[in-house]
């Protein structure tokens, strides 16, 4: 009896911990228009804010191999992990999942007259790309994502994180 009393508590914990973790909410970035305009180039304004593309193998990111994370150009929010991160062959950077679930928001788009999926920036709806679900494991999903609308921040290699931790002994 008692450890079926174990149990149930362990299962309630996981699913309370589970349900807040979905349940947090991200705080929303809204600016005036002209408030984009100052802070982002012409291109990433057209892409971000008024939902352009690149032209493939364009981009600054499609072919770029380095370890970090890619950040949104509009907020700085964490979006897409380097290890998530291979060659599609379609000319725009390609990811197989986002950071966390929260960090995009998906949207129906039928602009060029096909259902298609869009991704946005959660916390400052940026136009980031399209979701397809052509991509390798382990989820089967492409995130094609404009270059413009993300930015690279570097993290150090682990063997560079090894020699730091020992230069400050």
């Amino acid at each position: 009896m008692k450890m079926g009393c174990l149990i149930a508590l362990f299962v309630a914990v996981i699913f309370l911990v589970y349900a807040a973790e979905e349940s947090v909410m991200i705080k929303k970035i809204v600016k005036p228009d002209a408030e984009w305009k100052k802070q982002l180039t012409c291109e990433q304004y057209r892409v971000i804010r008024k939902k352009g593309t690149e032209r493939p193998y364009s981009g600054e990111y499609w072919d770029h191999k380095e370890r970090g994370v890619y950040a949104c150009i509009g907020c700085g929010a964490d979006l897409f992990l380097s290890n998530a991160k291979f060659d599609s062959g379609c000319g725009w950077p390609s990811y197989f999942k986002p950071v966390n679930k929260r960090a995009i928001t998906e949207h129906q788009d039928t602009t060029l007259g096909i259902l298609r999926t869009e991704v946005v920036c959660s916390k400052c709806d940026a136009h980031l790309g399209h979701v397809f679900s052509d991509g390798p494991p382990p989820t089967g999903l492409r995130y094609c994502i404009n270059s413009v609308s993300i930015n690279f921040r570097k993290e150090p290699s682990p063997a560079a994180e090894k020699n730091m931790l020992k230069k400050k002994r």
